[in-house]
């Protein structure tokens, strides 16, 4: 049968575990009426809420499940897959159902999300990608995706996560000039009020950032400080090697690179464009941009556009010409000129580089 996790919220002052568990029990007695088998549940006592993972025929039952029991139905409820269930919540165990972490305390549900750009401009570099998913297994990191220059990977602790960054940002300086990266380090919730995908919300926040462009900058965001204080038990770690980025951050980036991303293709897509997507004045828009990726409006463009075309020449079988068109240049000329400008070495040997 399909797998199937929801969210719940509860509003209410008066919010423990122990009435999840009550809860639960009550789903138990029924479920097989509906042909559905509860399998884990996750509690957040802080954030008042819960996620609850099922086998069903369909999310209808599953919810029914909780409206004929108890009445407390679910905000929310996707399909996952059992690979990305795994990837991202197979760490941990339970007790009765209720997750817990390898400590024995509650497992919120929250995973932080670590994803890293990096681009070797030298061939013996190349090997950088391998020493990348060795510090991350190190940190206990789970590898989600490695697409062309991009590695994901899930952590259960937002501690390892930000250990993590900082070893890789200690390992990727030693290359100095050789190697471009950025790096963004997100928390979040595997289903979110709205959406129908597996951390959606926490994914497009991190995708968002490391689409700006290849600036070295690390982007931490307040959640995971959080997350880490409490694992640490008020123990309050520094972050210095970060951009720290709160609620509001995040949803520019976000709404910053979509608009970037929709518009690159487009040679003629310019500064003022972006000001009047943004809805913001020449002086607001150019300030927050450079807060936040240390580029001026014009210069992230142009570095978004860049990013664009590395990853095209890693897996595309067009010309470097082509690429260039495709990523918003207005001729193979200038695209040569500002890459080798940008990166130290020509669009053609870099591709060869990668034969």
């Amino acid at each position: 049968m399909p797998l199937y996790m929801d969210i719940h919220t509860v509003d209410t002052d008066e919010f423990s575990a122990e009435d999840v568990v009550k809860a639960h029990m009550e789903d138990l007695a029924i479920q097989d009426n509906f042909g559905v088998k509860q399998l884990k549940y996750w509690v957040n006592e802080q954030a008042k809420t819960i996620f609850c993972l099922m086998e069903g025929p369909d999310k209808d039952a599953c919810n029914q499940v909780h409206l004929q029991s108890h009445g407390n139905t679910a905000c929310n409820i996707i399909e996952v897959a059992d690979n990305e269930y795994n990837l991202f919540m197979g760490q941990g165990s339970d007790i009765n159902d209720l997750a817990t972490t390898n400590s024995g305390e509650l497992d919120p549900g929250y995973r932080t999300i670590l994803l890293t750009n990096i681009v070797a401009f030298k061939k013996e570099d190349q090997e950088i990608h391998r020493q990348v998913l060795k510090v991350i297994t190190d940190h206990n990191g789970i590898i989600v995706r490695e697409p062309d220059h991009q590695t994901m990977a899930t952590f259960m602790y937002a501690d390892d996560a930000i250990t993590c960054a900082t070893a890789l940002k200690e390992l990727f300086d030693v290359k100095n000039e050789s190697l471009e990266y950025n790096l963004a380090v997100v928390s979040g919730r595997p289903v979110d009020e709205e959406g129908e995908t597996f951390f959606k919300e926490t994914k497009l926040r991190v995708n968002g950032l490391c689409a700006l462009g290849l600036n070295r900058m690390l982007y931490l965001d307040k959640e995971t400080i959080a997350l880490s204080n409490k694992e640490l038990s008020g123990h309050y770690e520094k972050h210095n090697n970060f951009t720290v980025l709160d609620n509001d951050d995040l949803r520019f980036s976000t709404y910053l690179s979509k608009i970037i991303q929709d518009n690159l293709t487009r040679s003629d897509f310019t500064t003022a464009g972006l000001f009047t997507s943004l809805g913001f004045s020449k002086s607001q828009a150019s300030r927050k941009i450079k807060v936040l990726t240390g580029m001026s409006p014009n210069q992230l463009i142009q570095e978004s556009r860049l990013l664009t075309a590395l990853s095209a020449m890693g897996n595309s079988q067009k010309t470097i010409a082509e690429i260039g068109y495709d990523s918003g240049f207005n001729s193979p000329t200038y695209f040569t000129r500002v890459f080798k400008k940008r990166f130290r070495v020509s669009p053609t040997d870099f591709a060869l580089q990668l034969v």
